[in-house]
């Protein structure tokens, strides 16, 4: 088969997880005859799904590349996993793909995956397809679940096919468009008559249909106001166009497990998605000129690809998944990478179906393949031919709304245990490892407990680590609210040269900024000059451990205004440490308090989850400062301390079944009440 741009369709098939998409993606390749039977999840035998971890939980967990050709077209499906952990995973689809398959259960409802899948496709601008699929199951409810779909999504789901039911399962299907009728059979699909009893649902669905494609031509509007009717060709043309142009929502149902409904669904992909060819030029700049510019699919033109997810394999090594965007790549050729300003050698090219790669000698434009071994190249980077280069925009991930603290098991280990963390996180864009300054943790950072526990695993079967999460330290602080006096002496007297050293320092609250403010206020050589450095010196060494419990002091102005000194005796670690027992001696009489950080929240949520959030807010000490609208959507400001939101994301998605999110930074310190101290000491 002559591979092209105008025969290549990137299909992202996406939802909410456990709605069959890896199923799905299963029977679409038994029937183009890519596999020679169907996998089994429960049995961890499916194409898609080939990690141990995804194995294991019979659930997928990172996207997945598997090509099939069917009636001269090239599909490329990316299965995407739909547990919420894993979003980074469909951005990552979304870069790569032209369109996507949404895929959704009989149930009568919109679940919460394909609802925010879906607005990400319509936000995105990608052409979308929606399966109502396990229409074999007991209760199945295509029209209920069609009607909740066309509620929330107005205007825009078409349903193209009438399911024909007996005893409450699917036996076939009526194409609105061509008015033919289905019945399912050992052989796939067999014609037959249109049911009486269905005529009329056929009538007033093919008149709707027609409506919604007269919408989207002009010639096509004047034609149906003019006759009333569009044929069932000009009916295509409208429904293709308005697929193309988002404001239609192609509408089938089936069962990926039992394998109907499937091949008619994979027609329907071939004529209503996009080729790689009517892809929109995508957006880059010009790193020579430092000027934007679009890249059309053109396949006669300079190479120009962009990676959209990175994996390491035990055999083959790092893996770039790519999206050949502009032209062609050969293996033997060296590319350039204007991301990390390198050249990149060309040594093996890929094709994936799964975990099996297929070796190829190039890649064409609108095409998706593999690259092994790049040195200096990570997910989101292009790669171009280098006399004319682009750079693609960055792939957007979510930040991280957990973290939580990452401690070795096996002491002499931690080269190993971090080393293989970072790996990971070049793998899994929703993941992140960080330092935190303040506390001294490393910090592993992700969408939720989940994809945390999973990173912990691989962690364990890829690099043989043992590592443990914990919930992070809060980085409290201490301060005063008075002033006090204290005097600090320090004589050492054991045999030869002595120690000597008397200090009276004044402590009052400083700044509000953090700052440690010390003063020289002595007169008359109380303390002899060069010993004042030496009583700064071990303030600031004192501040580092609090009177309360044990945590930095802040904001604290200390001056000192007299002192003794030997003219023998006398020596720098003497005024060292006097000036800490004056510390200890002063700090407790003035009145030490404990210091919170107090984080600044967005937490966007549909309006009807606003009360949860509040009354949940107020639970965690938490301050509302102000709402707003934003697409639709409530964007609740808030103010919290950080101690009471370390696991805020595990609580947002339980009260919103997934549909909230949120954002925070650190804000300011500000005392924390008795109850806090009393936790701490406990």
């Amino acid at each position: 088969m002559d591979i092209s741009a105008k025969n290549i369709r990137n299909i992202a098939v996406v939802g909410h997880s456990g709605e069959g998409k890896t199923t799905l993606c299963e029977a679409m390749l038994y029937n183009a005859g890519a596999i020679e039977r169907m996998g089994k999840i429960e049995n961890g035998t499916t194409v898609c799904d080939f990690d141990e971890q995804e194995t294991a939980r019979k659930t997928s967990i990172s996207l997945a590349v598997a090509y099939l050709n069917w009636k001269d077209a090239k599909i490329n499906l990316i299965d995407v996993p739909g547990f919420f952990d894993f979003e980074a995973e469909f951005c990552s689809a979304m870069c790569a793909a032209g369109g996507a398959l949404v895929v959704a259960g009989a149930g009568g409802s919109v679940t919460v995956g394909a609802e925010k899948a879906l607005d990400n496709c319509l936000k995105a601008k990608k052409p979308v397809f929606l399966f109502i699929n396990a229409m074999d199951k007991e209760n199945a409810d295509y029209h209920g679940t069609v009607s909740a779909y066309q509620e929330q999504y107005k205007g825009k789901i078409a349903p193209i096919q009438i399911p024909l039911m007996e005893g409450g399962k699917m036996t076939g299907y009526i194409s609105v468009i061509s008015g033919k009728a289905f019945k399912f059979s050992a052989n796939g699909v067999e014609q037959t008559d249109v049911p009486a009893a269905y005529q009329g649902e056929l009538e007033e669905m093919q008149a709707i249909l027609q409506e919604a494609a007269a919408e989207n031509d002009e010639e096509l509007l004047d034609k149906y106001f003019e006759e009333g009717s569009l044929t069932a060709e000009e009916t295509l043309v409208g429904i293709r166009k308005g697929v193309l142009s988002g404001s239609i929502i192609p509408t089938l149902a089936g069962s990926a497990l039992l394998n109907k409904g499937v091949i008619n669904l994979m027609d329907e992909i071939v004529c209503f998605m996009p080729v790689a060819a009517e892809r929109p030029a995508i957006p880059a700049t010009d790193p020579k000129k430092n000027e934007r510019v679009t890249v059309s699919c053109e396949e006669n033109a300079p190479f120009a690809a962009q990676v959209f997810k990175t994996a390491v394999d035990a055999f083959v090594g790092k893996m770039n998944y790519l999206r050949v965007c502009r032209g062609t790549v050969k293996t033997g050729t060296d590319v350039y990478n204007p991301n990390t300003d390198t050249t990149e050698r060309i040594n093996s090219l890929y094709i994936a179906r799964g975990k099996k790669l297929e070796p190829v000698s190039s890649l064409s434009a609108g095409d998706i393949g593999v690259v092994a071994k790049l040195t200096n190249t990570g997910t989101g980077d292009t790669l171009c031919d280098a006399a004319n280069p682009v750079q693609f925009d960055p792939i957007v991930f979510p930040e991280p709304a957990l973290a939580l603290a990452v401690s070795v098991t096996v002491r002499g280990t931690e080269d190993k245990v971090f080393g293989g963390l970072n790996r990971l996180a070049e793998e899994d864009k929703g993941f992140r490892i960080r330092k935190n300054t303040e506390t001294g943790e490393t910090l592993a950072c992700g969408q939720g407990e989940v994809q945390l526990e999973i990173v912990k695993r691989k962690l364990k079967s890829k690099f043989g680590a043992d590592a443990e999460f914990a919930t992070p330290t809060v980085a409290y602080r201490e301060s005063i609210l008075s002033k006090s006096e204290a005097e600090g002496k320090h004589k050492k007297q054991s045999g030869g040269a002595g120690q000597f050293g008397v200090v009276n320092i004044r402590f009052e609250p400083g700044a509000q900024d953090g700052v440690f403010e010390f003063v020289d206020a002595t007169v008359g050589g109380s303390v002899p000059k060069q010993f004042i450095p030496a009583v700064e010196k071990g303030l600031r060494e004192a501040i580092q451990k609090g009177v309360l419990a044990g945590y930095p002091m802040v904001n604290l102005k200390a001056t000192l205004f007299d002192g003794k000194s030997h003219p023998v005796d006398s020596k720098e670690i003497a005024f060292v440490s006097a000036a800490r027992l004056a510390y200890e001696d002063g700090i407790p009489r003035a009145k030490p308090i404990i210091l919170e950080p107090i984080c600044s929240m967005k937490i966007t949520v549909p309006e009807q989850y606003v009360g949860d959030i509040m009354g949940d807010l107020n639970k965690r000490r938490g301050r509302i400062i102000g709402m707003d609208t934003v697409d639709g959507l409530q964007v609740v400001t808030a103010e919290a301390p950080q101690g009471e939101i370390l696991t805020y994301a595990t609580s947002l998605r339980s009260m919103t079944q997934g549909r909230g999110k949120f954002t925070e930074e650190f804000a300011r310190y500000e005392q924390a009440p008795d109850t806090v101290l009393q936790s701490l000491k406990a």
